[in-house]
């Protein structure tokens, strides 16, 4: 088990011609952490007294300046990632921000140029180029891609998605269990046997994410996306699976609706978001609290997908995407405070191991047929499920001589066989419960001799045969339990 904190980064987007820089510095810590300084000035408009904060300090594990590239955020952020879902732990990675903050190019990456690739084509190229090099065991890999518009969920990968549009599609709706497992029904798993596969498969779902122009953002992505790749793995001849998912989270943009001036769909549009991202902040502010007793997954379909991601069986990494511009100011400031609250929540990830019960089955069947060819050569004879009649006459005939034998120390000798000792139980049993005496059952009519049992001599011998029954039980056992019958 793995405990820690969800890891946060920043990401700084390089400001356009037109847009005026902010003022901020980032700093390096002795703790090898990162902080960055947002410096507001005081607006002589609102008047000489004024107390409005001018300094805002925000703490994380490393900030990428407007300069980073987008493989050293790929080495920082995602690799570590990969590696723990390639070990078997669950991994998310997700981008948090305001709309054109830069955390589509992130995630996805941009189109222009091969080195603009982002975190998921960097983080397939990865995986594959592991599993390549490991032969020691044999991997299988699948990939989904589910999108979240207007608060219902879409399969991006659906057959039938090329030719239809998106409201056409089945709907992906969540089912739990009664262990609180989140299963998502119509949400199809393809599989992807090698990178060019995977990237087909997203290249497939980014063709039909709900892309719309704002005025925040030229191609704006309305909806959330959370694209999981799915890692199964096994050593030949190991009955142990294990079973990752790597979440890789496209979250759409922050905006205020006043600000952007939208109407009609993209007012809509807007309020779904705001409303999906204010119940992930319940959740994060409900998860960072001590003594919490309620987290309120299940207000968003958002939230209930990413239930493990966030506090869970999960090492979660979040990426705050900020456009330090004059404009965007107040945004990227509530943005750095929602990763703060972020990083309070700890996250306990657990090996994903089960085994596989196919392999479990023929390795007991295996186990079984050895067992009975090594009794087979000990006893000399080749045993069969069930005693033949044969065998059952003679075992009765020797359950009657040694009831009838008025000899306290006889013994009742079957060999080591369980069958045979299994029999004899039932027999006398049936003994017993035919004749309907207790006690005296066991006894023939030339051990009593007559009804008087009261006799001291009587009940002397009664003791005896007692003692001696016991004692023949406790050798049966002692001989099961160790392994001899």
């Amino acid at each position: 088990m793995v405990k820690q904190t969800i890891q946060i980064y920043a990401r700084v987007k390089p400001l356009a011609r037109r847009q005026q820089a902010g003022i901020y510095s980032v700093g390096e810590d002795e703790k090898s952490a990162s902080s960055l300084e947002i410096i507001v000035p005081r607006d002589l408009a609102d008047g000489f007294v004024n107390n409005k904060r001018e300094s805002y300090k925000f703490k994380f594990q490393k900030i990428f300046d407007q300069e980073a590239k987008q493989d050293a955020v790929f080495e920082s952020i995602a690799k570590p990632v990969a590696e723990c879902a390639l070990a078997g732990y669950n991994g998310t990675i997700f981008a948090y921000g305001q709309t054109g903050s830069g955390k589509t190019f992130t995630i996805t990456g941009g189109a222009e140029r091969y080195s603009d690739r982002g975190i998921i084509p960097r983080t397939l190229s990865y995986i594959f180029q592991q599993l390549e090099k490991d032969s020691s065991k044999v991997y299988t890999t699948h990939v989904s891609y589910l999108e979240i518009y207007n608060e219902c969920g879409y399969d991006l990968l659906n057959p039938r998605h090329e030719a239809s549009r998106l409201e056409d599609l089945p709907k992906v709706t969540i089912m739990e269990d009664p262990d609180q497992n989140i299963h998502l029904k119509n949400l199809s798993l393809q599989q992807a046997t090698n990178e060019e596969e995977a990237l087909n498969l997203l290249f497939l779902g980014d063709t039909n994410r709900m892309i719309a122009e704002t005025p925040m953002n030229q191609a704006s992505t309305r909806s959330h996306c959370i694209f999981t790749i799915h890692i199964s793995s096994k050593e030949p001849g190991s009955a142990t699976i294990r079973r990752s998912k790597l979440h890789l989270v496209d979250l759409a943009g922050s905006e205020r609706v006043a600000k952007t001036g939208v109407g009609g769909q993209l007012l809509t549009e807007a309020k779904y978001i705001n409303l999906s991202l204010h119940y992930l902040e319940q959740v994060i502010i409900a998860l960072a609290e001590k003594h919490r007793s309620h987290i309120p997954y299940r207000n968003s379909m958002m939230t209930s997908v990413l239930r493990d991601s966030l506090g869970g069986n999960c090492m979660t990494t979040m990426i705050a995407t900020l456009s330090l511009d004059k404009r965007n100011i107040d945004e990227s400031i509530s943005t750095c405070r929602f990763a703060q609250r972020v990083a309070l929540i700890k996250n306990e990830a657990v090996l994903n191991e089960e085994i596989d019960p196919r392999l479990m089955i023929i390795q007991l069947k295996k186990v079984i047929q050895e067992l009975k060819d090594e009794l087979a050569m000990v006893t000399g004879e080749q045993r069969t499920e069930e005693l033949t009649q044969e065998e059952l006459l003679q075992l009765n005939e020797i359950i009657k001589t040694f009831l009838e034998d008025p000899d306290p120390e006889s013994t009742l000798d079957v060999g080591a066989d369980m069958r045979k000792i299994k029999h004899c139980f039932n027999y006398i049993k049936q003994l017993i419960n035919r004749t309907n005496i207790p006690d005296r059952s066991l006894l023939s009519p030339d051990i009593t001799g007559d009804e008087d049992t009261n006799t001291p001599e009587k009940k002397e011998e009664l003791k005896k045969l007692r003692d001696l029954l016991h004692q023949r039980d406790n050798e049966i056992n002692i001989l099961y339990e160790t392994g001899f019958i």
